[in-house]
């Protein structure tokens, strides 16, 4: 009995930490806005939405990548979006051939343009790739999108507009992420649509 009483405590405890943080997430309102209308100028002008991720964060790039090319919620054209982690050859060849930290970077080398956005996913903000990848977005007139956590670490610097969700716990990081993730899609579908 003891033991069900702690697990439900901590049960408790983990919703308490994600609403806590939720609640203070809803500040970012404005910035979700800012992105979303990039974003959508961007699709609007034959833009694509490039996403570097690792980890976890990996898996939230390709998850947006789906919402957009797939569909969100409305029946409507393709969008295009690549997550730049898929593809598994590009990446060990690049890490191979140059280092882990070019892996994204050389891929929005190859397929980025004046008028993408990058979507750069990183809970620290100091992801090497990331960072990397967000740096050549800029010296080729990318816009970038920072999605991150804690104080935005150094991509903070790199991002037109970031999203940086107030708390250091990765895991409420994550969580929040992908709301926003979530908001940008309906958002942009909304608009396009």
């Amino acid at each position: 009995m003891n033991s069900t009483i702690q697990t439900s405590s901590r049960i408790a405890e983990i919703m308490d930490s994600h609403q806590a943080v939720l609640d203070r997430t809803r500040e970012l309102a404005p910035l979700i806005q800012e992105a979303s209308d990039m974003i959508v100028q961007s699709l609007r002008g034959g833009g694509t939405l490039l996403l570097a991720g690792n980890g976890g964060s990996a898996a939230d790039a390709q998850h947006i990548a789906g919402e957009f090319v797939g569909r969100f919620l409305k029946e409507r054209k393709a969008l295009p979006a690549i997550a730049l982690n898929t593809n598994s050859t590009v990446v060990t060849a690049i890490g191979n051939d140059y280092s882990f930290d070019r892996v994204f970077a050389r891929q929005v080398e190859a397929f980025g343009k004046k008028g993408d956005v990058l979507i750069a996913i990183t809970t620290s903000g100091g992801s090497p790739n990331v960072l990397e990848a967000a740096r050549t977005a800029k010296s080729l007139g990318i816009k970038v999108v920072g999605l991150t956590g804690g104080t935005g670490g150094v991509l903070k610097s790199l991002c037109d507009v970031c999203l940086c969700v107030p708390t250091p716990e990765t895991p409420r990081i994550q969580e929040m992420h992908i709301l926003i993730a979530h908001t940008l899609c309906e958002l942009a579908e909304s608009a396009l649509c």
